[in-house]
């Protein structure tokens, strides 16, 4: 960096301050201010204007394990909602060339426009192991409050995640319409894909919203399906009354037993018609059916994490994103476990025995990760056409 450059850089002091104790001072970019949120990391080497943007973020500060972020910038097409969701970015190194022929601007300013507080030059690897020994902490992150004490006492008393409605936060306030495909950079064969065509006898999914990334909506379109958004508050009166083939269960933010009204809407919606569930989805469907849930000490956050699928005996590597997890000791007798995560045992799909409803926690429509799982989507398919 040049000296000037070096100078100003050195005046924007961040620091970030976490519920135990702990105190790490780096270098501010983004927007000034003071934000507060869940402490989390994500493992992920691409895709952090994916992870920006994707709502099931909101409430927590993210911090990227691979070394240096920004250096392909950011464009309008790699976005997975309006803005950017989560209270505070949180990178080892940000890169100060942009070189990526789609590159339409750099994190930094990006960031800074969206008002997004984010902190580089801590010793994220020591963060990291922090967080996976003690477990996912409450934290704040600031630009304007530099005491130690006083930015502790404050990631003391924030609210956390657990039993807070997030959703109601980052859902849409109305229904519309879905009418965009996969961009040809999202599929594996760009070259030869082409789109199932759409017209009115095409299945109609109707997709509760509760944060979901376009991504999701992308794919239910590009497989031919006719797709209607709506919030995640609709009743199930509202959503019958589109006369759905099949009902989509969204991702989102937080702790999803609070979520009352969703969780009876989808109990309603049992045995109406089709159910495929993503991450949050897959929760609120469990909970619908009379399971519980329970928080992950750290969670699983990163394109990397492997998911065995019992029926076909293969090992798929998976995008993730959650804090919370089904508890198979609540299991009911109604749902199979159909995929289970190799790192801890835990549950990552369930399948109805008796009726068409199925789940997963993972992200099968990735953006950005692997496409292992991007299968799901056509199960659905087939299962509304029965």
């Amino acid at each position: 960096m040049h000296p000037e450059t070096d100078k100003v850089m050195a005046d924007r002091i961040a620091k970030l301050a976490l519920e135990d104790g702990s105190v790490y001072t780096g270098v501010a970019f983004g927007a000034d201010g003071e934000v507060d949120g869940e402490v989390c990391f994500n493992t992920s080497m691409t895709g952090y204007q994916e992870i920006l943007t994707d709502p099931s973020y909101r409430g927590q500060i993210v911090t990227m394990t691979y070394p240096q972020i920004g250096n392909y910038g950011v464009n309008a097409e790699d976005v997975e909602s309006a803005k950017p969701h989560l209270s505070g970015f949180v990178v080892r190194e940000l890169s100060r060339r942009v070189s990526n022929f789609r590159a339409e601007g750099d994190l930094d300013s990006y960031l800074r426009t969206a008002g997004i507080v984010g902190i580089e030059g801590i010793d994220t690897r020591a963060l990291v192991r922090r967080l996976r020994v003690r477990g996912a902490m409450k934290g704040i992150l600031s630009t304007v409050d530099l005491d130690d004490a006083s930015l502790v006492a404050k990631a003391n008393a924030s609210p956390g995640l657990v039993g807070r409605d997030l959703v109601r936060e980052v859902m849409p306030a109305q229904s519309r319409v879905w009418n965009e495909n996969l961009h040809s950079l999202a599929v594996l064969e760009p070259s030869g894909h082409q789109p199932t065509p759409v017209d009115a006898s095409a299945p109609h999914v109707v997709a509760i919203d509760c944060g979901m990334k376009w991504n999701i909506a992308r794919h239910l379109s590009d497989m031919g399906c006719r797709v209607t958004v709506v919030p995640a508050t609709a009743s199930s009166s509202d959503i019958l009354g589109l006369q759905p083939d099949g009902v989509f269960l969204s991702n989102g933010p937080g702790d999803p037993e609070p979520l009352t009204y969703a969780i009876g809407t989808i109990h309603e919606l049992l045995g109406k018609a089709p159910i495929f569930g993503i991450c949050l989805g897959h929760q609120l469907l469990s909970l619908a059916c009379g399971a519980k849930t329970f928080k992950l000490k750290f969670g699983h956050r990163g394109s990397n994490q492997p998911v065995m699928n019992y029926a076909t005996g293969v090992v798929e590597i998976t995008s993730q994103n959650h804090g919370f997890a089904v508890d198979e000791a609540t299991l009911p007798a109604d749902l199979e476990v159909t995929h289970r995560n190799l790192n801890d045992e835990t549950i990552e799909g369930v399948r109805h025995r008796k009726l068409p409803a199925f789940s997963v926690q993972y992200h099968p429509e990735a953006s950005a990760g692997p496409h292992d799982s991007s299968y799901l989507f056509a199960e659905f398919r087939k299962l509304m056409g029965k």
